[in-house]
């Protein structure tokens, strides 16, 4: 199969991380999605019971973004990967992305970002 629902950018602002600061004052993050979807019977229906409501979805990552901190960005993501499969059965897979673009680290950086891919 090859239909895919792409949500890209959607940004919370969270206390993830290791340090103290990070925990303290929080910073922004953004998350992508690739979610493979059938999409077959949505693009005959014209129905959204034939797909996955991207409302919800977005409402579910910007929830992980900005609640409940964690450690480390791929617990994050591993997070969001999981709560997307359990809520949302047509999922079959997904591609989540969580972008850091002020991570603590001394080099001049455009971006740090994990990406993993989780599928049921």
């Amino acid at each position: 199969m090859s239909d895919q629902i792409l949500l890209e950018g959607i940004h919370g602002f969270g206390y993830h991380g290791l340090l103290e600061h990070e925990r303290t004052n929080g910073q922004d993050f953004y998350v992508d999605l690739t979610l493979d979807v059938d999409l077959r019977a949505a693009s005959l229906s014209d129905s959204i019971d034939d797909t996955v409501n991207y409302a919800e979805i977005t409402d579910l990552v910007v929830a992980a973004i900005t609640t409940n901190p964690v450690s480390l960005i791929e617990k994050l993501a591993g997070r969001i990967a999981e709560q997307i499969l359990t809520a949302h059965p047509k999922v079959n897979a997904v591609t989540v992305t969580v972008h850091k673009p002020q991570a603590p680290v001394a080099a001049s950086f455009k971006d740090i970002a994990v990406q993993i891919t989780r599928t049921r």
